[in-house]
């Protein structure tokens, strides 16, 4: 059985350089769960693990169906409440909604399928808020950001400078693609995607 691989059929959306690019963004379907919250709080981390787990049993659903695939690297919305200046923000009041891209046959009744095993067999009750939704960035800029998460600024001003002169607007929230996973990787060469929609 052929294991579909989403990062090498999709090699735009999962790969960056570190000079600003403008790219249209295909509908996807993503496993979400959202929150509010610190990257380094107990909600966030633990809707990490719910979404893996939800993700991780999805895929044994699929192979069975003959559809086995690689899971995705993960990824994250960022924003705050409206008015409010995200630099300015305590991290407790950041809002979050984390995501993991899923093939097109991936269905609602795998997800749900899922969600009930991993409650039942794994006891992750959070897994009840893992739904299966539509993502559309379509037109975009990206940028390719290396080192610490807390060091983005300089990375996130080349988008900004870039969106102000070529006349577009941001039409969307910061979107954060882990292309490394921080657990094995050293701060300091930890590869993320930095993207946002604009118009």
């Amino acid at each position: 059985m052929e294991k579909i691989n989403l990062i090498k059929e999709y090699p735009t959306y999962y790969k960056a350089n570190s000079q600003p690019v403008e790219l249209d963004i295909e509908p996807i379907n993503c496993l979400t769960i959202s929150g509010i919250g610190a990257p380094d709080g107990e909600a966030f981390q633990s809707s990490i693990g719910a979404l893996y787990a939800v993700a991780y049993t999805v895929k044994k659903y699929c192979k069975s169906d003959g559809n086995d695939f690689v899971v995705p690297k993960l990824e994250a919305f960022w924003w705050v409440e409206e008015g409010l200046v995200f630099e300015e923000t305590p991290q407790s009041d950041w809002h979050w909604q984390l995501m993991i891209r899923m093939p097109e046959f991936v269905s609602n009744d795998h997800v749900d399928q899922a969600v009930e095993e991993v409650i039942k067999m794994k006891k992750v009750i959070l897994a009840n808020e893992v739904q299966l939704k539509p993502i559309h960035e379509g037109k975009s800029v990206q940028v390719l950001h290396r080192g610490s998460y807390y060091e983005e600024a300089p990375s996130i001003n080349k988008i900004m400078e870039y969106i102000k002169m070529n006349g577009l607007e941001m039409n969307g929230h910061h979107h954060e693609i882990y292309i490394s996973d921080p657990t094995r990787t050293a701060e300091e060469k930890l590869k993320t995607i930095i993207r946002y929609a604009v118009k």
